[in-house]
């Protein structure tokens, strides 16, 4: 779940890498998620939160491009609701077979 900060960083503000890089490790990905989570949610609605959280997973580098380039983001969305569905069916096939 992302937690709404209640810091003076108004999420309209642009996360620089000057910005980030004045944080502390933890809190450059918590507002690298407060950045992401909203967009994706406009994407995912119901898969928001974990595709956050598997971006979040990338170098906070990576995630800046991907703030900054729509197009790039949308292709990460697309390729982690693709590997979150190949999963489900992982899933769902495994319990046919235990069945």
């Amino acid at each position: 779940k992302a937690v709404v900060s209640t810091q003076s960083t108004g999420n309209q503000e642009p996360l620089t890498p000057q910005v980030l890089n004045a944080a502390r490790p933890e809190e450059q990905k918590q507002m690298l998620g407060e950045k992401l989570y909203p967009i994706i949610q406009s994407m995912q609605p119901e898969l928001a939160g974990k595709i956050t959280g598997m971006l979040l997973e990338m170098e906070n580098s990576e995630i800046l491009h991907m703030l900054e380039d729509s197009a790039s983001l949308t292709s990460k969305v697309n390729e982690a609701v693709a590997v979150l569905q190949a999963h489900q069916q992982k899933l769902a096939d495994q319990q046919k077979i235990a069945k």
